[in-house]
């Protein structure tokens, strides 16, 4: 009941709906510098963090590189694991290369998982052993409630965090690699001729939009740790579990634009921060939230827009293209002229 009511006052302060709390997932509003927590919604449930999971992945990779392990330019190499990773990816053959710097990029903006495990096994030797250093490093960082199976977050039931553990590692890698800055600011990259586009949308959206990270998998629904800085003040919210991308990006945005608008003296005598704060005695374990999520992939919702244009695009491109093909071969062999002769003998049907 405390938590609640707590809630409730954040919530007002914030100028946010009250019937918010009821309605969504998880979700945690905070200042990147210090920690300060403005706006707390169970954040210690826990939850499948999906491609949540690559911020992780990056760190370790970021801290490899400081320990001078590997360099930016040095090639990670496409093993079988990593190819029969399923998509989002970036498809690379067995034996194939990239430079650590674009397979960090790819990682972050692509959301690649093939090069997720790429990374992994060049970082710690194995997939296996770079899941065991996520861990190691998750308790190192106070994530209490946080457990790795995988580098990338594909579906897995054991893998687990929760907003409050999110904005931890968002705080330390932001902290710790201030020189990455622009790698979760991209909204896109190139690979060759590829051009892939990132899928946060609030890069391009939010004023002030610098990061970090989206995930989705049927089971946690759509996630994403968001940051935005202006007048020289970060803010950070995490939102997990909503029903569609457009609504995380909903959520996450009014989070930010309400912080921003609201910080300042209401925030002087708070000190709970996402350090000091007690985890909450009534935080739940993982649920699946598939049920609700607007997918077809995930058995329900609504087709995506998008893919059902692009799709119909291609097959419109394809028709077009036979039918000139076949308007080509006519003129090219028109149909032979049926004989006039007397003498030509009566075809014999086939019976």
């Amino acid at each position: 009941m405390r938590l609640i009511v707590k809630n409730f006052l954040i919530v007002l302060a914030l100028g946010l709906p009250a019937s918010v709390p009821a309605l969504a997932g998880p979700a945690l509003l905070f200042d990147a510098a210090d920690g300060k927590v403005l706006y707390a919604e169970e954040m210690d449930d826990q939850w499948h963090p999906a491609s949540l999971t690559k911020i992780m992945t990056a760190y370790l990779t970021f801290k490899a590189i400081k320990a001078g392990k590997l360099s930016l330019t040095d090639k990670v190499v496409c093993s079988e694991l990593a190819h029969k990773q399923p998509p989002s990816k970036i498809g690379l053959p067995i034996g194939g290369e990239l430079t650590v710097e674009l397979a960090l990029q790819s990682l972050i903006v692509k959301s690649a998982n093939d090069v997720a495990v790429m990374l992994a096994e060049k970082v710690a030797g194995s997939e296996a052993q770079f899941v065991a250093d996520m861990n190691a490093t998750a308790r190192e960082l106070g994530m209490t409630r946080t457990v790795f199976v995988n580098p990338n977050g594909l579906p897995e039931v054991n893998q687990v965090s929760t907003a409050r553990d999110l904005a931890k590692l968002a705080r330390a890698v932001t902290h710790e690699f201030p020189e990455y800055a622009e790698y979760w600011a991209m909204t896109q990259m190139r690979i060759g001729k590829i051009r892939l586009s990132s899928h946060n949308a609030l890069l391009r959206t939010l004023d002030g939009a610098d990061g970090l990270k989206t995930g989705f998998i049927c089971d946690s629904g759509f996630n994403v740790v968001a940051s935005a800085t202006r007048d020289g003040r970060r803010l950070m919210a995490v939102v997990l579990g909503e029903p569609s991308g457009r609504d995380r990006n909903i959520r996450a945005a009014s989070l930010l634009e309400h912080g921003f608008q609201q910080f300042g003296w209401k925030q002087l005598f708070n000190n709970q921060t996402v350090d000091n704060l007690p985890i909450a005695s009534g935080a739940r374990g993982p649920i699946s939230v598939r049920a609700t999520i607007q997918s077809w992939d995930c058995g329900n919702g609504k087709r995506n827009p998008a893919v059902t244009a692009r799709k119909d695009k291609i097959k419109a491109a394809k028709e077009k293209k036979a039918k000139a093909a076949q308007k080509k071969q006519q003129k090219t062999n028109p149909p032979a002229k049926a004989s006039s002769s007397a003498n030509s003998a009566p075809v014999q049907a086939v019976q």
